[in-house]
């Protein structure tokens, strides 16, 4: 996947994978480095955030902003349990279940991997 992809992704301008399957979004509470790195991704503020995610509702283009968990238990429990659904975790949380996505070819901790 394309790091333009992940934030079309997490922006929700994409909303199904290839195949029809809806995606639903996990993301964790604000302040949390899974968050951080969300907002790094999406180039937003958590106010940006909040912002984009209240038209988007306003204008009927989304239900709801994306399901915030406030622990990485929980955001793996969401993960195996939502088919479809697309979370941000530090490589050492990956558990059974639960798939890791290339980004632009690389796999976390190889050098030059694009996902801080």
């Amino acid at each position: 996947m394309s790091m333009a992809d992940l934030r079309k992704i997490f922006a929700g301008d994409k909303r199904t994978w290839p195949g029809g399957l809806s995606i639903k979004v996990i993301v964790r509470g604000p302040g949390c480095h899974e968050r951080l790195a969300m907002l790094k991704l999406l180039k937003m503020s958590e106010s940006d955030y909040k912002s984009h995610w209240t038209a988007e509702v306003f204008r009927g283009e989304a239900d709801s902003e994306p399901v915030s968990v406030p622990s990485v238990g929980m955001q793996r429990e969401a993960i195996v349990a939502f088919p479809g659904s697309i979370t941000l975790v530090e490589a050492k949380s990956v558990k059974p279940g639960m798939k890791v996505i290339k980004l632009d070819g690389l796999l976390p901790g190889v050098p030059g991997y694009p996902l801080q």
